[in-house]
Parts: structure tokens; C-alpha cells; sequence
């Protein structure tokens, strides 16, 4: 890989000499413009608006537009001769957690190589104390004519750095969030935990650009002669429609992701279980009411046995009364 800038990473009183290299490529098909009569390439000129001759890149400097409109020309030199530390030094300000840093700042990665035998004692030091830490190091950098913010981390055995935007270059999500009241319920939502779950994890390294390989694909078909791929058939397009009925996507969602995953499909029906629940409460207490008329009856019953057996004891036990002997006549 060709190193795109030479400089130092300095932390410290440490420094190190690196080369930086690209760690991404893009491998999207481009296309050219035509002429759609004749199938002529379409090139663009760049003209001086002043005279309207062609000029050639060897001749096109940058200048700044002043707000009258005015050109003020800037050249390489002006650029480098400006008081920034980081003109050629990766500045390291900061240890931070790799948590620390917002995902929406993440812009284009490098990798950063030791430029020389000396610098392997130094780059390999900061490299491990980087993975003791299980920190990451932010710093600034100035590339292609700009300070950037850099964040510093390690992968496999190399430093790598990816660039960040500035803080004030990321909007507010204003306006981004649904200003309609939505109510989602819990039946819906474990639906989506279990598709969630369903889902699981995946290697990252498995995952590949469907859509080029497509063009690519199309594009050898022509080539050949053809008229290129067949149109998918009705129903083969990917979701783009409004979904109606959400519990039922997300079960059918379920249901697909254990198919392709090859267990068992049943999708536990999740929206009765708030019913049945309710259903239970409910009949708790006319259970338990029933019960209780029971038990009452039963009291009265016991009542009024006892008070029957008193009856017979009470009877039983008063002895009858002896007839009052007469006395005899004389």
C-alpha cells in the first residue's frame, strides 16, 4: 500500500515516525457519461470563464472567494507555512474510553506504519500500552489542506486511525424523529426481542455488496451480447411498502429468520398473553367469591347441625320426671 503522508505521532515527548496509508477502498461500479445518440464519451473541460481557453491541471491553483467576490489566491507554500504543530505531527491531546467517542463522527480510516527501523521500538510501545489501556487516543492532524480530529486504535498488530469530524460538524437531529404520538405495546415489543434473538449475531466478514455484484452481473451479460438480467418477478422486490399489519410482519419475520436458521418455526402467539393474564385476574375473584359462598354455606350447615345435636344431647340427658307417690288412705 503507498503511503498518502509522512509525519509523526507525538504523545508526549515521544515521537514517531509514520507513513499513512489508506485501511478502506471503495469497490462501487462507476459509470461514464454518453452521448445516448452516438454512445460518444461525454469529458468535462475546465476552461478559464476570463479567457475561455482550456487549462491544464499543471496551471489551476486554489484562491479563496471573498464575500464581494473577490478571488484571493492561496498556494501550497502559504498553506505550509502556517504556525500548526500538526502540519506534519499527529498530535495525541487525550486517552479516552473508546465509548466516549460518538459513531457519527467516524469518518475515513488509515492505517498508521512505522517509517524506519527506529521507529518500530516507539510505535510498538504505543501500540501495546493502547491495548493495556483498552483506551483509544484522540488526536489532530492536518491533511489535504485542513486541522482534522483523529481517533487512534489498535487492530490485529497496527495502529490505525480514523478520521473524526469536529463536534460543531455534526447536526442536532431536529425534526428527524416521528412528531406523531405512537403507543407501542409490550406484545409487540417481544415480538421484536424474539426477532431480535432470531436474528443473533453475524461475521461481519461474510456480508458482501449484493447490489454491484448485480451490476457486475448485468454488466458481463451485455458485454456478451445479451440484453442483460432478467427483471425480478412480481413479488421478489424487497419490502418498500407500507406495512399494514405490524404484529403480523413481525411474527412472519420470526418465522422466516428460524427457517433460514433451520429451527423449528412455531412463533409463540405473544398477544394473548396479556388476555390470558387478564382473564386469569378475572377469574380469581369469582373463584374465590365461589369459595366463600361455599364455605358460608357450609357454616350454616355446621350451625345448624350443632344446634340439632345440642337438641338431642340436652334431651337425652334430662331425665324424666318420677311420677309424686300418693299416699295411702288409712
Amino acid at each position: 500500500m503507498r503511503s498518502i503522508w509522512n509525519g509523526a505521532i507525538s504523545f508526549g515527548l515521544v515521537s514517531i515516525p509514520i507513513k499513512l496509508v489508506n485501511a478502506t477502498e471503495s469497490r462501487s461500479v462507476s459509470f461514464r457519461q454518453i452521448h445516448v445518440e452516438d454512445g460518444g464519451r461525454i469529458r468535462y473541460r475546465k476552461v478559464c470563464e476570463l479567457d475561455g481557453e482550456e487549462v491544464a491541471q499543471a496551471e489551476i491553483g486554489k484562491a479563496y472567494e471573498d464575500a464581494d467576490g473577490t478571488m484571493i489566491p492561496i498556494t501550497d507554500e502559504d498553506l505550509a507555512a502556517l504556525p500548526l504543530p500538526t502540519a506534519k505531527t499527529i498530535e495525541i491531546v487525550a486517552f479516552v474510553p473508546a465509548g466516549e467517542i460518538d459513531p457519527l463522527q467516524m469518518d475515513a480510516a488509515y492505517y498508521l506504519s512505522a517509517n524506519g527501523v527506529p521507529a518500530a521500538k516507539p510505535y510498538t510501545l504505543l501500540r501495546e500500552a493502547l491495548k493495556r489501556s483498552d483506551r483509544v487516543a484522540v488526536a489532530k492532524y492536518a491533511l489535504r489542506g485542513r486541522e482534522r480530529l483523529g481517533m487512534l486504535r489498535v487492530v490485529d498488530d497496527v495502529i490505525a486511525m480514523h478520521g473524526l469530524l469536529w463536534p460543531d460538524e455534526i447536526r442536532a437531529p431536529e425534526g428527524v424523529a416521528p412528531e406523531t404520538p405512537v403507543t407501542v405495546r409490550d406484545a409487540e415489543l417481544d415480538l421484536a426481542d424474539a426477532l431480535m434473538a432470531t436474528l443473533g449475531e453475524v461475521d461481519i466478514s461474510t456480508l458482501h455488496d449484493d447490489y454491484r455484484e448485480a451490476v457486475e452481473e448485468m454488466i458481463a451479460a451485455k458485454a456478451a451480447g445479451g440484453e442483460g438480467v432478467a427483471p425480478p418477478e412480481p413479488g421478489e422486490e424487497g419490502g418498500g411498502g407500507q406495512v399494514i399489519d405490524l404484529m403480523a410482519a413481525l411474527e412472519k419475520s420470526v418465522r422466516e429468520a428460524k427457517e433460514a436458521r433451520g429451527e423449528p418455526a412455531e412463533v409463540t402467539d405473544i398477544t394473548n398473553r396479556p388476555a390470558k393474564k387478564t382473564a386469569a385476574k378475572k377469574a380469581a375473584p369469582a373463584k374465590k367469591a365461589a369459595t366463600a359462598t361455599k364455605k358460608t354455606a357450609a357454616k350454616k350447615t355446621a350451625t345448624k347441625k350443632t344446634a340439632t345435636a345440642k337438641k338431642a344431647t340436652a334431651a337425652k340427658k334430662t331425665p324424666a320426671k318420677k311420677a309424686t307417690p300418693k299416699k295411702r288412705t288409712a
